[in-house]
């Protein structure tokens, strides 16, 4: 890492990186599978395919259900999901001391979600975050979602800071694609949502994140005075073309 980064904004994809909402989100995918005939899934099966939306859930669970079905699914749990938004989420352990880390450092936070604002907005204010959040960008704030940087540059224009003094960090590809194409910084949250098969070591990230704590660890290099080396993970960044489903 160049020896002239500096860091002044740190900020983190919502679901699998800053929040464990896993247990709201299959809860509710398996109240509307209920709902429309189908046999509840277990959580290990559908907790990697949550980074990517509601939707590739849907597919995950019933992949043999035509297009019309997996769309009635899907409106009933984003129903139940808007009303039970924050019943059984949690912060990922260490996060709430890192966010208090952060601050004390006089550093900025912030979010980047592909998870839309209707869910966004009301999560962060049951957990308290709102006020405290340089930025909050979801996935339908700017036009275009995660993998393209312009949701990155929302955020940095929310928290009036330059691109190249953050930091994103994410457990899914399209985080990291995000972050790069935004020149930023990256950090691969692998204790996050991570498919099984995923190769995070080849995504480009500066750093793999095996747990919330390492955060913590790769701030404290880069703010220390004169040493800005870290252990950047080398490999092809894919294109931004992908699209994925916001959630």
């Amino acid at each position: 890492m160049p020896a002239d980064f500096k860091l002044s904004c740190v900020l983190f994809d919502l679901d699998g990186t800053l929040v464990d909402t896993a247990p709201d989100l299959i809860s509710c995918l398996n109240r509307a599978l209920t709902i429309h005939g189908f046999d509840v899934v277990a959580p290990e099966t559908i907790k990697p395919f949550i980074s990517y939306g509601a939707a590739a859930m849907i597919n995950a669970s019933q992949p043999l259900c035509n297009d019309q079905l997996k769309a009635e699914i899907l409106e009933t749990m984003l129903t139940h999901y808007q009303n039970n938004i924050a019943e059984h989420s949690v912060f990922f352990p260490g996060i709430t001391d890192i966010l208090v880390a952060i601050e004390a450092q006089g550093l900025k936070w912030g979010v980047v979600t592909n998870k839309r604002e209707r869910f966004t907005n009301p999560l962060m204010a049951a957990l308290k975050l709102t006020d405290r959040a340089a930025c909050i960008v979801s996935g339908d704030t700017t036009a275009n979602p995660k993998p393209h940087p312009e949701p990155m540059l929302a955020a940095c224009k929310q928290a009036n800071v330059n691109p190249q003094e953050c930091v994103y960090i994410g457990d899914a590809l399209h985080d990291i694609i995000a972050g790069k194409n935004a020149q930023m910084k990256t950090l691969a949250a692998v204790y996050g949502y991570v498919k099984p098969g995923d190769a995070p070591e080849t995504w480009g990230a500066d750093a793999l994140i095996e747990s919330p704590g390492q955060i913590s660890t790769w701030i404290a290099t880069v703010t220390a005075p004169g040493n800005y080396s870290t252990s950047p993970i080398h490999g092809a960044l894919p294109s931004m073309e992908s699209t994925l489903p916001c959630r």
